[in-house]
């Protein structure tokens, strides 16, 4: 059967291409050789988002004495906790699976390869099947990475070290966990686990938590979960695992955790091995497949969106990238921008960035100027935070008096993070924002706050 087109991959990037394409008429198909939904909806954001949900209805049940809300002693149920994560992403992956048949999309489900192309179009073997389609998207994803330290292997095998994919399916609470990797999925894990009982250590090379994050959000986020209990140990290089501790190296000296459990957190790298490639010539680099800003690879018809191409491992940005190609494939002229992408860490509090860090402003050479303000400034933010510590920094251009980045830690910075991404996208200036009118009382304010800092 031959289609207009066929999607490798049903994560955000592959389904939500699918259901574009299928909405606009093309005849599409799309391959999953594991879940629909990828890792973002059963292995990543939604089922870890799930977990820390009740950790933080956990802690303030545990803590809500300074509120006045008084309880018997809290607990948590790990086996409720993960059986509702289980019903929660069976929800949405029946949700996801409707919507494809709405759209008229055939859905196969195997391990999908590329075969070469014939006159009718591109082939794609399936559970020994041919699909051929006119055009291709390629969805494949990411996966953890592994590295070769000494005894991953044996620990990987046993079940001592864990990925994002098993640690979210562990139906106990370990007594001491080590986290691999200052990161992001390894932070909102170090977060969960330690709010429900774990003494958890977090090992990292970087001389910081959290990768590009504003340094100064970083280091409010590790002093926040210090005061819980929890042991960062930076700028420190795992060297070996052993059947119950992790070795590492800080500054030259030999050190070792105990550990009942490990998280290997460390990043992720494109999918693109094994899935037929190299027999239509798309060109790789670096392990990612390169795109244009159209999503186009190298080869005519060919486009890779999501995580494969590398350039953010995000699924809203999966979501546009996808969008992109499927505009471009009916004609529309579209692409992709990266300059106002938010970026979140869902942990207690929350992280919310977009656009430039003062880090990267200054590795750009741009003129700019900040302002830092504290959340303080909010009403409804001291109304529900006692001795809240958070902050909201605001980058603008100095010249254009443009917004070039926002920065947030504090209660609902992953819903307000996005307005300040419809600044920067839309290039407002100081004047211009000075001009809107926020709820009060909201924490979104604080946006408001910093940018009276600034002059017009």
């Amino acid at each position: 059967m031959v289609y207009d087109l066929i999607v490798l991959g049903g994560g955000p990037a592959g389904y939500l291409a699918a259901e574009r394409a299928g909405h606009a008429g093309l005849k599409t198909a799309v391959i999953e050789k594991r879940f629909v939904g990828g890792v973002c909806l059963n292995e990543g954001c939604v089922p870890s988002k799930t977990l820390l949900n009740s950790a933080k209805v956990f802690e303030h049940a545990a803590h809500g004495e300074k509120y006045g809300v008084k309880t018997e002693k809290a607990s948590i149920d790990q086996n409720f906790v993960i059986d509702r994560k289980n019903k929660v992403v069976n929800t949405l992956v029946t949700g996801i699976k409707g919507a494809l048949r709405a759209n008229k999309v055939t859905l196969v489900e195997g391990v999908g390869t590329i075969e070469g192309r014939n006159a009718d179009g591109y082939e794609v073997k399936v559970n020994d099947e041919t699909y051929t389609a006119k055009r291709l998207i390629i969805a494949t994803g990411s996966a953890p990475v592994l590295p070769p330290i000494k005894g991953a292997k044996e620990g990987l095998e046993s079940g001592f070290i864990m990925t994002n994919r098993e640690i979210l399916d562990l139906r106990e609470i370990p007594e001491n966990l080590v986290v691999v990797g200052g990161g992001v999925i390894g932070l909102e894990m170090a977060a969960y686990f330690n709010t429900v009982g774990s003494k958890v250590t977090v090992i990292e090379m970087m001389d910081k938590i959290a990768g590009p994050t504003d340094a100064q959000i970083s280091e409010i986020l590790m002093k926040n979960y210090q005061k819980k209990g929890v042991d960062f140990k930076l700028s420190s290089k795992v060297v070996e695992f052993k059947a119950d501790a992790v070795c590492y190296e800080y500054e030259g000296k030999a050190y070792e955790v105990k550990a009942d459990k490990v998280l290997m957190s460390i990043g992720r790298r494109p999918v693109t091995e094994g899935i037929g490639l190299e027999k239509i010539g798309v060109e790789l680099e670096r392990g990612k497949i390169k795109t244009d800003s159209t999503g186009k690879t190298n080869v005519p018809n060919v486009y890779a969106t999501g995580d494969v191409n590398g350039v953010s491992m995000l699924a809203h940005t999966a979501y546009r990238e996808s969008e992109v190609a499927v505009n471009n494939i009916l004609g529309k002229k579209d692409i992709m921008r990266y300059d106002a992408i938010p970026a979140v860490i869902y942990t207690n509090p929350e992280v919310g960035s977009v656009g430039e860090t003062e880090e990267s402003a200054k590795a750009k050479g741009i003129d700019y100027e900040v302002a830092s303000v504290s959340m303080m400034y909010s009403g409804r933010y001291v109304a529900e935070n006692d001795g809240g510590d958070g902050i909201c920094k605001v980058l603008i251009e100095k010249k254009s008096r443009r917004m070039i980045g926002c920065h947030m830690i504090g209660s609902y910075a992953s819903e307000i993070i996005v307005s300040a991404g419809m600044m920067i996208e839309t290039q407002m200036r100081v004047k211009d924002i000075k001009e809107i009118v926020f709820p009060h009382p909201t924490v979104c304010e604080i946006i408001r706050e910093a940018i009276f800092k600034f002059d017009d």
